[in-house]
């Protein structure tokens, strides 16, 4: 838009060496998620009825093991890791999106508007959270996974639509809103040409942070039996099975656990890492 200038959020075009590494071990866990089944001769479902609680040795069939029905634990903790991934990443969109939205416009709106939407916004965070993804889950076809999905997502764009409001308060008052206002230009196109490409860079390092957020609340779920149900299997599910049998055979509790604990770390750093890259201030 000739005479305006579209502010933009500071980006360091050398990203750390941390995010680099975190970046590169995400991809190839995610890879070992996608293709790990296939490496393994036997599928997720697969009894072997001579291993039953088999613990871990080198040079047996069963890498990581087998659980107490003699399921492979290590075919089963990587559908747990894929199917973690899917709800982690696809609920992260999902409330990201309505989050952007509904900030954006409460922000840009102000007035009236602005107090009702984020008025809802305050009630909504005085409930308590996995209070709210606990009746959504059983409202509805429980251990479905698109219904996990959205009862997650639907409770979890809430932190979103404040920070973006907070930023698109500050932008309004900005130079360049005023003159696409002066010049006549659309409400919804002045919130998609020029306040959401602004919030875009905290918004997603945000982003990667709610990641591991939704995987954990997915696996909390999972495990108190309200997510993901046979045969089917999350890390959640893994958990809670390998909890119960954990003193006589340890092993179905630390692949899960274990896959869990690396993936939430990667996701955190890979956040950290992206918000130094929007915004180089933040470092030390």
């Amino acid at each position: 838009m000739p005479g305006s200038t579209r502010a933009s959020a500071s980006i360091d075009p050398r990203p750390g060496r941390a995010l680099r590494v975190a970046a590169t071990l995400l991809l190839a866990l995610a890879a070992l998620a996608l293709f790990g089944p296939l490496l393994s001769p036997h599928a997720p479902e697969a009894i072997d009825w001579s291993r039953l609680a088999a613990a871990p040795a080198l040079g047996d069939a069963h890498w990581w093991g087998t659980d107490r029905l003699g399921r492979d634990v290590f075919a089963r903790t990587m559908q747990g890791l894929r199917i973690s991934l899917l709800i982690g990443f696809a609920a992260a969109l999902v409330s990201i999106a309505i989050g952007l939205s509904w900030g954006a416009i409460a922000g840009y709106a102000g007035g009236r508007v602005d107090g009702l939407m984020m008025r809802i916004v305050d009630v909504l965070y005085a409930l308590p959270y996995v209070f709210l993804v606990i009746i959504l889950a059983t409202l509805f076809e429980r251990g479905s996974v698109p219904v996990l999905l959205l009862a997650i997502a639907s409770v979890g764009w809430l932190t979103t639509a404040r920070i973006v409001r907070g930023q698109t308060l500050a932008l309004r008052q900005r130079e360049f809103i005023d003159a696409a206002r002066a010049m006549g230009v659309p409400t919804a196109r002045i919130l998609w040409r020029h306040i959401l490409p602004n919030v875009a860079g905290p918004v997603i390092a945000y982003a990667t942070l709610t990641v591991p957020q939704m995987i954990l609340y997915e696996s909390f779920l999972s495990f108190l039996g309200l997510g993901v149900q046979e045969p089917l299997a999350s890390l959640g599910s893994l958990i809670s099975e390998g909890a119960r049998d954990m003193e006589t055979a340890p092993w179905l509790l630390l692949a899960p656990a274990g896959c869990l604990v690396v993936l939430t770390l990667l996701l955190n750093l890979l956040g950290d890492g992206l918000r130094d890259v929007f915004d180089p201030r933040t470092r030390a």
